[in-house]
């Protein structure tokens, strides 16, 4: 399985071409409906095809090339790439964090021959991985508490962030419900509640409700954790900024515009901090016990370029679990979850030893 297809040339598309590309392990196929945005695209983008994936013809056609796809597409594309997929016999993975497209996915993956992984970026993603690994160590389980932030280092405007990643996917996060697990049962909450605020090396962050960092957790701790949540990292005051614009301002209701104001007024950055913090409470020999995982990751230079942390993390998740596949170390058919790949195996990956090199910021 060297043939991969990468669907989507942004941010996150571009890094995942670097990785796979200079490992020389894979022959890479990249498409995008921008002509522009592939001739950008690193040297490791052997072939580049402008293709619209709303043409089912198309995007069959060049699937049709390889032996695997990656979309790093926005999220409401990625039911077509899975049919797509399916129907051309390639294992599919993505890296949406909607709840309602990985449902579809897993629909389409029923009765597969193939992989088909989404959310394999990092939350959901590796962060799943991390707290089923912590959970797994408990005889039971009473609190698993996933907290996840793609942060700027330098925070200067009014809302204390800068874009990172995909504007439609911020939103998606910020807008719509988010599944947790309260007092044993599964339960949806609203976006932008449920604010706390913690310290980590000496810096107060802030926490709130956003939708799909869970991935599948919710379905594979119910009925062995009391309560299950996440909750994405910001700097102090964001929260409430962002619940002027959603719900007061109704932008919530007005997506597009939404994106138009974000991208239009709001930078991004390349200097940034992904921040990992996972907390499980339980029982162990019979005494209540607290673990918690905690890491950052910066951005850095890979091969003599600049890339940002988030699309460093995004693009290493993706690119462990094509490499797993590769060597045979995850099920080779069917809908394969987050959690069913274990720590280790992952941390010791090429590809997933980039979560392991917490390097400080040059600058």
């Amino acid at each position: 399985m060297n043939r991969i297809v990468i669907l989507g040339g942004g941010k996150i598309g571009a890094a995942i071409v670097e990785l796979l590309g200079a490992s020389g392990d894979y022959d890479l196929i990249v498409a995008d409906r921008d002509e522009a945005m592939l001739a950008l695209l690193h040297r490791h983008a052997a072939a580049r095809r402008v293709l619209n994936v709303e043409d089912a013809a198309a995007l069959r056609k060049v699937l049709s090339e390889g032996d695997a796809v990656i979309s790093a597409l926005p999220f409401f594309l990625n039911s077509r790439v899975a049919e797509a997929a399916r129907d051309c016999g390639l294992h599919y993975f993505d890296l949406t964090e909607d709840v309602e497209t990985t449902r579809r996915v897993r629909e389409i993956a029923n009765g597969a021959e193939q992989v088909f992984m989404p959310q394999c970026g990092l939350a959901p993603g590796f962060v799943s991985v991390v707290a089923y690994d912590v959970a797994k160590r408990f005889e039971s389980l009473e609190t698993v508490r996933l907290r996840v932030g793609a942060l700027p280092q330098y925070p200067t405007n009014g809302l204390n962030y800068n874009l990172t990643w995909s504007t439609d996917g911020l939103i998606n996060e910020y807008c719509n419900p988010c599944e947790a697990i309260h007092e044993g049962k599964l339960i949806e909450v609203l976006a932008l509640q449920g604010l706390e605020q913690f310290s980590l090396d000496g810096i107060t962050y802030e926490a709130f409700n956003t939708s799909g960092g869970l991935g599948t957790l919710c379905e594979t701790l119910l009925g062995k954790a009391r309560e299950v949540n996440y909750k994405t990292v910001r700097y102090p005051g964001h929260a409430e900024r962002m619940k002027l614009l959603v719900s007061d301002l109704k932008l919530g209701e007005r997506r597009e515009l939404f994106k138009d104001v974000l991208e239009t007024a709001i930078p991004m950055t390349l200097q940034d901090v992904v921040l990992i913090f996972v907390t499980v409470t339980g029982k162990r020999a019979g005494r209540l016990t607290q673990e918690s995982y905690a890491s950052k990751i910066y951005s850095r230079e890979i091969n003599g370029t600049t890339w940002s942390a988030i699309q460093i993390t995004t693009a290493a998740g993706v690119c462990a679990m094509v490499d797993l596949m590769r060597e045979k170390a995850l099920p080779l058919k069917g809908f394969v979850r987050q959690e069913d790949v274990p720590l280790d195996r992952f941390m010791a990956n090429r590809f997933g030893r980039y979560y392991a090199e917490r390097r400080r910021p040059t600058v």
